[in-house]
């Protein structure tokens, strides 16, 4: 999208139910692109419901054992950095405490089970009876438990006190900290994903419901076969990244196209050949920081055809102002055609990524926020290439197999114009008696800043 008049700005902008202050600027929307500066956020902050999932991580989906409170706090201190920087953070909470509370009802009776398979002769009428009278009893914040723990209770009968004893199960929501896996943000709007496991099906519900809330009511459901989960796409400029692999489908992503649900002309298929869980999305070992610029994974980078890290790509393409796409180039090597886009890539080397550090966040254009403790190296290769990191504490929230940019659904982002060049942004110069030093980026420099520096209305670099 090259060009944007004000009436269809403003005609986007009424649709995606943004916030005054946006619509004011006239200068958000659904996101376009990767880079462009981030407005508003939807986030999760992990609670009770992550506990099940830590005492064995396997079955919940994580990677080790982590610190469940420790976990909560570090996901306030990253949405505190956010928010430092002009972005309006939502939470899954904050909106559940503020939504009808039938609405709760309606989520909390699709999980909260009775199971009375061990009583042959229950009347099942009379047991949905009383169930549905403890709903109606229930106050917001139980609710909300019973969504977020998906309790079954397993009764039986005894001949002492009440008559009844039970079992009590939960399958709690411990994955829904990720919040960048339900649905995805194109620039056409939300569309709500179906996940690859079954345990994070009803995740899909709780973000719908939150979107809503919001009046950012969903554009698209992926039904049936199809499978779309949220850390495979990545919108750039005048494309679309869809990444194919262990949690996205060919089907889920022929819906997309079917719908016209992504709102480019061009879309790249990334092709998995690995099947890796450390790399399950395609966020995990590609990513962009500007327009011409983005990082992947050295096992990737220099991985050779045929090896099972070795990234194809389809390319679907339509001409402007038609629907349909059609398949343009099919089995193409994904880093010879991000190259040929003008990406300079910035390698990420294996500690590094196994320390989660290709799982960053771009707020805006050469500015991420990304997992502290990365090598020397990669800092390095980050301030050679002029990009602001703001490194985030996440020891524990990387247990889960994800970070920065898995905990993150960005609903809105700056316009992105292809005109305007981000590789340098605008430097503030001091006065000429000034002794004040920058970054190349504009922001200021202490005595402790290395790299490049404006210094005294000259380039400097401090080793």
């Amino acid at each position: 999208m090259k060009h944007i008049n004000q009436w269809m700005l403003a005609a986007i902008l009424a649709l995606c139910g943004l916030t005054a202050q946006a619509q004011e600027a006239g200068k958000m929307v659904y996101p376009q692109a990767e880079w462009s500066k981030a407005g508003d956020i939807l986030m999760h902050t992990p609670g009770q419901e992550l506990f099940n999932g830590v005492i064995h991580p396997s079955a919940g989906l994580f990677e080790d054992y982590f610190d469940v409170d420790k976990a909560a706090e570090e996901h306030r201190g990253y949405i505190s950095m956010l928010e430092a920087n002009g972005i309006r953070v939502h939470t899954v909470s904050g909106i559940l405490n503020e939504v009808g509370i039938d609405s709760l009802r309606v989520l909390a009776d699709n999980v909260l089970d009775y199971d009375i398979s061990s009583i042959p002769d229950e009347d099942a009428a009379k047991t949905e009876k009383y169930r549905q009278e403890v709903l109606k009893k229930m106050s917001r914040a139980d609710l909300i438990r019973c969504i977020l723990l998906q309790p079954t209770v397993k009764l039986s009968k005894t001949d002492s006190n009440t008559g009844y004893e039970a079992l009590y199960i939960q399958n709690p929501l411990m994955n829904l900290y990720f919040t960048r896996d339900q649905s995805i943000t194109t620039p056409k709007g939300h569309i709500i994903c179906q996940m690859n496991s079954s345990q994070r099906a009803p995740e899909t519900n709780i973000i719908e419901l939150c979107y809503e809330h919001l009046g950012l009511k969903p554009i698209l459901r992926i039904n049936g076969d199809g499978r779309l989960e949220g850390g495979d796409y990545i919108p750039a400029g005048n494309i679309s990244l869809i990444g194919c692999g262990m949690r996205t489908n060919d089907e889920g992503i022929r819906q997309l196209m079917e719908a016209d649900a992504f709102g480019h002309d061009t879309i790249v298929v990334v092709r998995d050949h690995k099947l890796w869980q450390m790399q399950m999305h395609l966020d995990t070992h590609f990513n962009i920081i500007d327009k011409d610029l983005c990082t992947m994974v050295r096992s990737r980078y220099e991985a050779l055809p045929g090896d099972p890290e070795y990234n194809t790509c389809d390319i679907w393409a339509r001409k402007p102002g038609t629907k349909e796409y059609a398949l343009w180039k099919q089995d193409q090597s994904f880093i010879e055609y991000i190259k040929g886009r003008g990406f300079e890539i910035i390698p990420i080397d294996h500690d590094d990524e196994m320390h989660y550090a290709n799982n960053f966040l771009t707020i805006a254009p050469r500015h991420i926020m990304a997992v502290g403790g990365q090598s020397e190296a990669l800092q390095q290769r980050f301030r050679d290439a002029g990009v602001t990191v703001e490194w985030i504490p996440l020891e524990n929230l990387i247990g889960g197999f994800g970070a920065a940019h898995c905990m993150t659904q960005v609903l809105q982002r700056e316009v992105w114009d292809p005109s305007q060049p981000t590789a340098v942004r605008a430097i503030s110069r001091p006065a000429a008696n000034a002794q004040s030093a920058y970054r190349i980026n504009g922001s200021p420099a202490t005595s402790t800043t290395r790299g490049l520096i404006i210094e005294g209305n000259k380039k400097v670099i401090r080793k």
